[in-house]
């Protein structure tokens, strides 16, 4: 197995075996990071691709100064949140064209759907993820690398270039939102 230097190296110099390696080293985790984010798997399978493409595009440009999988981190959770932000941005302005159809809609089915009691799995994942959606930006980057992709805070820190008790401080505060929506959407039910 070869060093971040010899793999980033050897992917400068032309390697395709270097590359390769490269992929198959991180890719689960660039998968599972984008994943977190987009909470889609083709989505998050498009972005680990182009994080991969911009990797082999960029590796001359790697410094060194952080690991490779830390910069491997930070393009995979730029390039989700800017995934996010196009594709809120473009429901956003298709939602003027879709107003009155959605309306109809939506007072259609709610007037067929059965009365459910119970919250299924599925219902709480989909809570959950809206939920973890509307936290402020950075708190919702730091959560999810630490829920979803295990990171340590020492790691999310190297990530967001920030320091560790601002990790600690954005994934308490985000805890502490998530927990506040969660109940309120409870007492509504």
């Amino acid at each position: 197995m070869l060093d971040d230097r010899a793999l980033i190296n050897g992917i400068i110099a032309g390697d395709e075996a270097s590359f390769r390696l490269l992929v198959d080293q991180y890719r689960d985790k660039v998968y599972s990071t984008c994943y977190g984010f987009v909470l889609n798997r083709e989505d998050a399978r498009d972005l680990a691709q182009e994080v991969f493409i911009e990797v082999h595009a960029s590796a001359a440009r790697f410094r060194h100064e952080s690991k490779l999988a830390t910069w491997l981190y930070r393009i995979a959770v730029n390039k989700s949140l800017n995934f996010i932000k196009k594709k809120k941005k473009s429901s956003f302005i298709q939602s003027f064209d879709n107003k009155p159809l959605e309306r109809l809609e939506s007072v259609i089915t709610a007037a067929s759907e059965p009365e459910i009691s119970e919250v299924d799995s599925n219902e709480m994942s989909l809570i959950l993820e809206k939920a973890i959606d509307s936290l402020p930006e950075n708190q919702r980057i730091a959560f999810t690398l630490n829920k979803y992709d295990e990171l340590s805070y020492r790691d999310i820190a190297e990530i967001m270039d920030v320091s560790v008790s601002s990790v600690e401080s954005l994934i308490h505060r985000a805890k502490l939102k998530l927990q506040k929506k969660l109940a309120d959407y409870f007492e509504k039910k």
